[in-house]
């Protein structure tokens, strides 16, 4: 059993990403973000997903190299939005 607020395993990472595999679908997700913010119910929900539960409030790291650490999970999934880097995970 995963601990709330903890980023997915890999398995479960391809699970969670196997709808948004399409580039077209991960991009959808992100207009959604752009439009109504990270605390849009539907935004909130795929963060909780990504995240057993819990979006994790504190600093996190990824596996971007050269930009490991963001202020939030928001500000995280914004970036990889913004550089259409869809599947980098925390």
């Amino acid at each position: 059993v995963q601990q709330l607020g903890t980023p997915l395993s890999d398995q479960e990472y391809r699970q969670f990403f196997r709808s948004l595999r399409v580039a077209r679908r991960a991009s959808s997700a992100c207009l959604l973000r752009a439009l109504y913010g990270c605390q849009n119910p539907l935004v909130r929900r795929l963060d909780e997903y990504e995240n057993h539960g819990v979006i994790p409030e504190r600093p996190i790291c990824s596996e971007l190299p050269g930009t490991p650490v963001f202020p939030d999970f928001c500000t995280f999934s914004f970036y990889r939005c913004i550089r259409k880097r869809y599947f980098i995970k925390v």
